[in-house]
Formats: structure tokens, sequence, C-alpha cells
């Protein structure tokens, strides 16, 4: 314990926290820019694990791969894989930055694809966190109750992308799978079911990233349309900034 700090303290170390990706819109003739839809209570996207690159995480590290939603006032919502220095990978629900569950039933696995979604539940007042393993079908939900906080059900963005937290370095390091991300969708409670959502598909992407002005350990590929909704894969390679992609 001594040791570390002070190693961490010769070598002016901090932990550092790192992302890049996009924020996910929908183009809009009207507006002639894509946009994140008004009323939006859910977002969605299929997440498929390609390959294991190997595990290069610093001690007491991790990296995870984002599926998030914002609120209209920027409360963050998150349902992510996440990878640690100790190979315990899992999918992991989180609200306002802290975990509030590790899925114990769909665990990640090489080859598999996984439904990922995040809905904003008004009328029972909670988060409805739910993966889906769609190569052996199972699923597992988690319903988060928000009780009487005063929250937003309506969302106001969605990012997709990769983040890192280093707590031995200064700069993110290498991605442990290749993945491919498809499907990314934007969902709306129905008017007549409420508890019923209908899904729509992003077929634009925004650059996004931190400000530490680094390069990252990462490259986008196959960015495309697949049956109208926006996909890509991360690979290992460099890059500078998340996508931009418009139709």
């Amino acid at each position: 314990m001594y040791r570390k700090f002070y190693l961490e303290r010769a070598l002016n170390l901090t932990i550092l926290h790192y992302w890049v990706g996009s924020f996910c819109r929908i183009s809009d003739k009207k507006q002639r820019a894509p946009i994140f839809p008004a009323g939006a209570t859910a977002v969605s996207d299929v997440i498929k694990i390609v390959a294991d690159l190997g595990n290069q995480i610093p001690d007491k590290s991790w990296m995870l791969y984002l599926l998030e939603l914002f609120t209209i006032r920027n409360v963050p919502i998150e349902l992510n894989l996440i990878c640690q220095f100790d190979n315990q990978d899992y999918f992991e629900a989180i609200f306002q930055g802290v975990n509030k569950y590790r899925f114990t039933k769909v665990l990640p696995i090489i080859e598999h694809s996984y439904l990922r979604m995040l809905v904003l539940d008004k009328i029972n007042r909670q988060i409805k966190y739910s993966i889906t393993d769609q190569i052996t079908g199972i699923s597992e939900t988690f319903d988060f109750s928000l009780g009487s906080m005063n929250f937003d059900y309506i969302g106001g963005n969605q990012f997709s992308g990769i983040e890192w937290w280093n707590k031995m370095g200064n700069s993110p390091y290498s991605i442990r799978y290749k993945v491919e991300v498809s499907q990314l969708m934007v969902g709306f409670s129905d008017k007549d079911d409420p508890e019923s959502v209908t899904f729509i598909p992003h077929d634009s992407l925004i650059p996004n990233k931190d400000n530490s002005g680094t390069a990252y350990p990462i490259t986008f590929q196959n960015v495309m349309l697949r049956d109208g909704c926006v996909c890509y894969s991360i690979q290992s390679g460099k890059c500078n900034n998340g996508i931009h992609y418009s139709i």
C-alpha cells in the first residue's frame, strides 16, 4: 500500500478518465441536420463480441463498451460491457456514475451478440435495464426503482463508444475485445399503451471525445447503414476522434 502510494506520488499520477465515440442522431430534413428526437423514453443497441485481443488493462483499471442515455437534464444512465485488469468481464447497470447491478445470468462470450436496452418507465417510476443473449436466448432485467425522486423520464441524448479508467498511468490502453455495434435505436412510449415502446433507427453519428488531446488506441471500421440503422466496428488501431456519419 505504501509502496503504491509512493510510486503514484513520485510519478505525479492520478486516476485518468478517457472516452471516445459518437452521439447518436436521426436525420431531420426540416432542420437539415441530425437531431436527437424529442420525447424519447428508451435506447437500445446490439453489441457482438467478435474476438478477444488479450488483456492489456493496467492494474486496478477497467474499460467500458458504452450504451449510454442522458436525460434532458443530462443525468447519465448506462448499460455497459465492463472489462477489468483481473479478467472479470461482465455487463453492469449504472445510474449517475454509480454501479447498481451486475448481470449474472447473461455473461460476455466470444462470438455472441447481445441486445441491450434502457427504458425510462414513468408509470412505475423506475429505469429498466435489460440484456438478451441473441445466441442462447437468455434474458436478464434489472428494474431500478427511483421512488419519489424528482426525475425526468425523457431522454435528451444517446452516446455509443469506449471509456477508459486508468489508475496506473496517464493514457488510454489497448482494448480487450474487437466488437461490432449495430441496431442503434431510440424508443418512444406508446400513447395508447404507455408500457409499450416503439423503436426507430439512428442513421447519423456525431463524434465526441474527452478533452485530453490524446490519441486513442482504437479504430472505427465498417461504418454503414444496415436495415436503415447505422452500425460500426471497433478494432485496435489509432484515432483522434469518434465517428462522423450522416446520410
